[in-house]
């Protein structure tokens, strides 16, 4: 791993934490690249289930290095976008631990994560309006699908900052911790997450994200392309032994 992206794994949970603190985890080009680096190997690893993504030194990320942008240093991956991953999303489950700020590109970054979990002293905000700038990086168009219509445009139009108290009031937050408990809380939950099979976990996520595009009429042949390798996988056998034995299952992700 790179200096600027850490990366820890255990118990099926890889750990991704952006390590800029003197910069409040600004995202810059190195940044951006880690993490799509970390993104490619953990796709393809068995030991890896589930995502946790953090920030260092008790800030989740104040968004884009302006400083690096000016001077050419671009946060974009081509395919992946912004930070290397707002356009493409893991296939894996991910949880934003979120401490401190999560601003502009950092709470579009929280935005491309399935769960959030941040402490009471988190912040949230685009303020991007306040720059001359739209939040281009996933936040005006995902926004407005997580919450409700009119407080997505008062989040997005004021660019104003808003705690994670009220974020978890409108559902976008699913866990407000004490100050400082965010990443363990969101290890924790991640491992429960990863005690499940991991073909059912992936596909489970596919159908969320691609099902908001089906029409009726082909809502249930579109998942049956998804899940029905999974109905068919050794991991199903598995699942069903496990439970009449009443014992642990063993997923071989296969």
């Amino acid at each position: 791993m790179s200096d600027e992206v850490l990366a820890e794994i255990g118990d099926g949970v890889a750990v991704i934490t952006i390590n800029r603190p003197q910069a409040r985890n600004a995202i810059n080009g190195a940044v951006a690249r880690g993490i799509a680096a970390v993104l490619d190997e953990f796709e393809e690893r068995a030991d890896v289930s589930v995502y946790v993504l953090t920030g260092a030194g008790g800030t989740f990320c104040a968004g884009m290095d302006l400083k690096g942008f000016l001077k050419g240093d671009l946060p974009f991956i081509e395919g992946r976008g912004f930070g290397g991953i707002v356009e493409a999303p893991p296939r894996k489950p991910i949880v934003a631990a979120v401490e401190g700020y999560a601003l502009a590109g950092g709470f579009e970054l929280a935005l491309a994560c399935d769960i959030i979990v941040a402490s009471e002293k988190a912040v949230f905000g685009l303020p991007e309006p306040k720059r001359g700038l739209v939040a281009a990086a996933g936040g005006v168009m995902r926004l407005p699908r997580r919450i409700p219509y009119h407080v997505a445009m008062e989040i997005a139009l004021t660019g104003d900052h808003f705690p994670a108290s009220r974020l978890r009031e409108v559902g976008l937050v699913n866990h407000v911790t004490p100050e400082g408990e965010a990443l363990p809380r969101a290890v924790e939950l991640a491992r429960r997450i990863a005690g499940n099979a991991p073909l059912s976990l992936a596909a489970t996520k596919r159908v969320i994200v691609e099902s908001a595009d089906w029409s009726a009429g082909e809502m249930f042949a579109r998942q049956a392309e998804i899940i029905d390798p999974v109905f068919a996988s050794k991991d199903a056998q598995e699942g069903s032994a496990a439970f009449a034995e009443k014992r642990a299952p063993v997923w071989k992700g296969e």
